[in-house]
């Protein structure tokens, strides 16, 4: 398969990159600096430098076409202002996910945030970045083009991932390891019968392989 992946050079796409590109598919990642070029090679993947918060969909869809897959894992990160969660945590996922529907590639995997809610209150920064990325999912999953799934993990962590998490519509709150979001990321790209599904994700006793073949009815 060939995956194209927004926000390439961040921390749960690089690691999905090395994992995709570890079982022989093709990765790669849309970044907005080329001197992360190197590290996303080093991760196995190809890079493609795009700024998303300035791009087309028409140029956003060139680079995806022909691909098998996409997944947005592009954040503004937690320095950003609110600004930059409208025109990143929105503003981009709606754009990538509109240009994936322009250049045919219907599976769509998409990285939001448990709690993610269009109509969440607050005027703190991560009250908007709720409402951005609850706005952007709406989005979504209004988009008969895409075969879409939504993740939703809890707290991320760095430490080394344990490959067994609770993967399900609501967990409650919770941590999960980025490994093991990406390692989930792999596996969902992977399985279809998941589409039209937001699920959570946090830490648990379920190896990743069992917990998406349970969510996909298998």
């Amino acid at each position: 398969m060939r995956i194209v992946i927004a926000g390439g050079h961040g921390q749960i796409a690089l690691r999905l990159e090395r994992l995709l590109a570890a079982r022989g598919d093709e990765a790669a990642g849309i970044i907005r600096r080329a001197e992360q070029s190197d590290d996303l090679r080093a991760a196995g993947a190809e890079p493609i430098v795009l700024d998303l918060e300035s791009a087309s969909v028409e140029e956003v869809a060139e680079r995806l076409r022909g691909a098998d897959a996409a997944v947005f894992a592009a954040g503004a990160g937690p320095g950003s202002g609110t600004a930059r969660k409208d025109t990143v945590d929105k503003g981009a996922a709606v754009l990538f996910a509109d240009a994936a529907v322009r250049a045919g590639v219907r599976r769509h995997v998409v990285v939001s945030s448990m709690g993610a809610d269009a109509a969440h209150r607050g005027d703190e920064v991560f009250d908007v970045y709720l409402r951005a990325k609850g706005e952007a999912d709406d989005h979504v999953r209004s988009l008969d083009g895409l075969d879409w799934t939504i993740l939703r993990p809890g707290s991320l962590t760095d430490g080394p991932g344990t490959g067994q998490v609770r993967l399900e519509a609501h967990t409650g709150r919770g941590s999960v390891p980025r490994d093991d979001v990406a390692a989930v990321l792999a596996e969902l790209v992977d399985t279809p019968a998941t589409a039209g599904l937001t699920l959570e994700l946090i830490g648990g006793s379920a190896p990743v392989p069992v917990a998406v073949k349970s969510v996909a009815g298998n």
